[in-house]
């Protein structure tokens, strides 16, 4: 099946009973969402009594959306008494659709739709939750492996918005599509995807975690400091070890693993010795207490590290058309902090002259090799913002050959505009542009191995972990060429293939190129 053009068919009527295997978490999130659907729920458990205790749980949940009027009595009771436990997979077979959602083990979920197979009627379906096995592979021993597809779920089912349509390299088309339709009706964001290692989301989010932890690695910054930076300059939900606290550690790193091994070492997707390291010791993050945080009774809460307060500069310069510059002297105008305020032309990309301190946009160079190209002393490099208008924070990184003076003047600008600011260390990319341009790298890769198409990668990413804009928009608002030259200059400063660039974007910028020239000629 090609994920990019699947095929039209109509969601499962209500009537249609549906089966949840696995009474976890998961598991009774999406016998939740299908009872509010309005459909016959059956919860399946093998352990005794735990199905029972799931739905209670449930009705509880249910109870609390009544409190806030998110769902009404009417709906409680018809969504409570759909729900039914099953004591034995026996009472599952008139189920037109059986979601699994047990351990994320091969041979158990081979066992139990061969089971399946074996009890229900031959127009039902079996989907997999399975978030990292291959639905091929888990298939592939069925009679019937056409009938097989993944749907997998994120973590809370019933708050996050996306769903991963799976096809296995049998899995029949149409029947994908009534999975898709299902889950639109259940009032889900469903994407299709390609039975790949990772699928979309596990796939393209390695780098969230993968730059962070070298970045903490390398002494860019501390922990706090880079969340912070994620957070209140890249807009994201939440910072990457925050992220990977919360996820627990020995998940977070298993999936990493579990790619990196079904890529056949690829080093874009190489764990993290840190990371390994926090498993090994059992700081697993929240649930054990300790991770990248402390979260024991009593533990001081880490705080990004910002600059002390500094004078604002006694000249300032802002180049004519750079938007930078230009939110910048909106904020400083806004701040009444326009005095000895100029704008100039600047023709070697510099955003603004800060008492003779050039201040430019990282472009995945250190500003120490920025400051080397233009055999110019006194530089300072900024990290990409999602928006540079309302951003709380800015991070920036001083070229080793400039003065202390440097970092006095451009955080003093920093701050009459009203950002919070952090001295990263001088590392290649900084910390948001980075991993904006390896989440876009990944993001194109994935298009370009025909996982998915461009529209789903990007509503993916949005609604499976978060992202304030999908990569793919993040990058065609920065441009591909830029994003490009990010991976081209990481890839010089470490000499690793981890950084390697998509073919898919490279051929993107290569035509954008050949459209230019083409303009050009036909106006001479």
């Amino acid at each position: 099946m090609n994920p990019a053009s699947p095929a039209s068919s109509a969601a499962l009527p209500t009537s249609a009973a549906v089966a949840v295997i696995g009474a976890g978490a998961m598991g009774a999130g999406i016998a939740q969402l299908a009872a509010v659907a309005g459909h016959p729920v059956w919860l399946h458990d093998r352990r005794a009594g735990a199905a029972e205790v799931a739905i209670a749980g449930i009705r509880t949940q249910l109870a609390k959306l009544v409190e806030k009027k998110k769902l009404s009595a009417e709906q409680f009771d018809a969504a409570s008494a759909a729900l039914k436990p099953a004591t034995a997979l026996e009472d599952l077979r008139e189920a037109k659709l059986v979601v699994e959602a047990i351990v994320e083990d091969l041979e158990a979920k081979r066992g139990l739709f061969a089971a399946l197979e074996a009890l229900l009627g031959p127009d039902a379906i079996l989907a997999s939750n399975t978030s990292s096995l291959s639905i091929t592979a888990i298939a592939a021993k069925l009679k019937r492996p056409e009938r097989l597809v993944g749907m997998h779920f994120f973590n809370p089912a019933p708050l996050m918005a996306l769903v991963e349509v799976i096809a296995g390299l049998a899995t029949d088309a149409a029947l994908a599509a009534t999975v898709f339709a299902t889950a639109e009706r259940w009032g889900k964001t469903p994407v299709h995807a390609r039975s790949t290692p990772g699928f979309i989301v596990n796939r393209v989010a390695r780098p969230y975690y993968a730059e962070a932890l070298r970045l903490l690695q390398e002494g860019v910054a501390d922990v706090a400091t880079l969340d912070a930076v994620m957070r209140e300059s890249g807009g994201f939900r939440m910072g990457p070890f925050e992220l990977m606290d919360m996820i627990g550690h020995d998940v977070n790193y298993a999936v990493t693993r579990s790619v990196f091994d079904a890529y056949y070492g690829d080093p874009r997707f190489q764990p993290s010795l840190l990371q390994l390291e926090l498993v090994q010791a059992g700081y697993l993050g929240r649930k054990s207490g300790r991770g990248f945080y402390d979260y024991r009774e009593g533990a001081t809460k880490a705080a990004p590290a910002s600059l002390a307060p500094q004078p604002r500069p006694a000249r300032i310069e802002l180049t004519i058309a750079d938007p930078l510059a230009a939110a910048l002297a909106k904020r400083l105008d806004a701040s009444g902090s326009l005095l000895a305020l100029t704008m100039a032309d600047a023709s070697d990309g510099r955003i603004a002259t800060v008492d003779g301190v050039a201040l430019f946009a990282s472009d995945g160079r250190s500003a120490t090799a920025r400051a080397a190209a233009l055999g110019i002393g006194e530089v300072v490099v900024i990290d990409l913002m999602l928006d540079a208008a309302t951003a709380k924070r800015a991070a920036i990184a001083v070229a080793a050959q400039s003065p202390p003076a440097a970092l006095v003047a451009i955080t003093g600008l920093l701050q009459a505009a009203g950002f919070a600011v952090s001295q990263l260390a001088d590392s290649p990319g900084l910390a948001v542009l980075r991993t904006v341009a390896m989440l876009a790298n990944e993001a194109s890769d994935a298009v370009h191995q025909q996982v998915c198409n461009a529209a789903a990668v990007d509503i993916a990413m949005r609604g499976g972990v978060g992202y304030p804009i999908g990569p793919l928009e993040w990058a065609a608002r920065i441009g591909a060429r830029t994003v490009l030259a990010v991976l081209d200059n990481l890839t010089r400063h470490y000499g690793e293939p981890r950084y390697r660039a998509s073919p898919r974007l490279r051929q993107q910028v290569l035509a954008s190129s050949t459209s230019a020239h083409s303009r050009e000629t036909k106006h001479e």
